[in-house]
Order: C-alpha cells, then structure tokens, then sequence
C-alpha cells in the first residue's frame, strides 16, 4: 500500500481523514489507531509522529469539526440579522445542517466521549462555536421582560438539547427512528413552541 502521507506531506490531514471515515462506519469506539493508520496508509508508528492515542486524533477531529461549526453557526447568525428572531432560527438550522452534512466530526465533537476541555486549541473553538448560539439566546432574551427572563446559558442549553435530540433521533437514519415529519419541521416546531411559552411568539405564529 502506498504510504500517502509521505509522498504528499499531508500524513496528520490523511489520518484525520481515515479517523472520521471509520467514526461515520463504526462509531467513535469501534476502531483502532492500527486500523485509522492502514485507512491512512501508512504504518502504525508513523501515526505516533502526530498524535498520541486515538484519542488524540479523535480530538483533531472534532476540533476540525467545531471550526467548521463555528463558521457555519457565525454565517447562521449574521444572515438572520437585523432580526434577532430570525438570527435565532437560522442558527438551529445551522445546527441540523452541519449535522447531517459532517456527521464524522458531529460524532467526534458531540458523542466520542471527548471532552472539549481537552486542550486549549479544542476548548477555544469549541467555546466560539457555543457561543454562537449563546449570544443568539441573548439576543432574542432580551425582549423577554427581565423578571421572566431566562439566563442566556440556559436558554441556549434548551435549545441546544432540542437540537442535539432531533439529530440523534430523526436525521441521522437510525433504525427505528423514523418520524412522519421531516426533521427541519420537528425543530422548527419544537423551537416555536418553546418560545411561545416565553411569550416571544404570539399563539396563532
């Protein structure tokens, strides 16, 4: 097998690559760092001049991963503006979307176990990207009167939950899961919902 990261200097992109293509085969759990290197092609050894473990390369991924997300989710909420509510919205889509368009690096960020405390690098990212998400609760929130307002972090936690529970139960094709509705509906309705219950949505909306 031809050693790839050698010929073409890109050996740590290559094992990233191999590791988010057996996470999307098998899960975050059911590979080795022999097989991430074979899919790689190169040899187990060479895989130790990068990373330390699979978990190290794991934790590549899925900051990768929330790089990606962060850009995605910033975009969401500057194309939704001036609206806050709009913002809003567009973020949760965003979160779908990124979902089912890089679900490797969503496993990785969000189910291999892999805390994004990790290390610095990991947890700043992954920190921009919530944040996201955070200043859009914010935002919306602050029409909510401050007596009945919820903290950002909370709001943003709620929402963030929705989010993760639709993509885990109804866009992500596992058996047994399938829902009458498509997953956009079942978020955008969930979502309207929530806010209606915090007055930021008039009944009939």
């Amino acid at each position: 097998m031809a050693k790839r990261g050698y010929h073409h200097g890109n050996l740590r992109e290559a094992l990233v690559a191999a590791c988010l293509k057996l996470i999307e085969e098998k899960g975050p759990t059911g590979f080795t760092l022999s097989e991430a290197a074979r899919e790689a092609g190169v040899t187990p050894a060479a895989v130790y001049r990068h990373f330390e473990g699979r978990e190290d390369l794991i934790a590549e991924a899925a900051k990768q991963g929330y790089e990606i997300f962060a850009d995605l989710m910033e975009h969401a909420y500057e194309k939704g503006a001036p609206s806050a509510l709009a913002s809003f919205e567009a973020v949760g889509r965003a979160y779908l979307a990124f979902a089912r368009r890089f679900p490797g690096h969503y496993v990785a960020m969000f189910e291999s176990g892999i805390s994004f405390q990790r290390n610095p690098d990991l947890n700043a990212v992954a920190t921009r990207a919530l944040g996201v998400l955070e200043r859009a609760a914010a935002d919306l929130a602050a029409n909510i009167p401050a007596d009945r307002r919820p903290p950002p972090q909370m709001f943003a936690a709620h929402i963030w939950a929705m989010s993760h529970g639709v993509v885990e139960l109804f866009a992500r094709g596992s058996p047994g899961t399938r829902s009458p509705f498509p997953p956009e509906d079942l978020l955008e309705t969930g979502i309207g919902v929530y806010l209606r219950g915090l007055g930021l949505l008039p009944p009939d909306q």
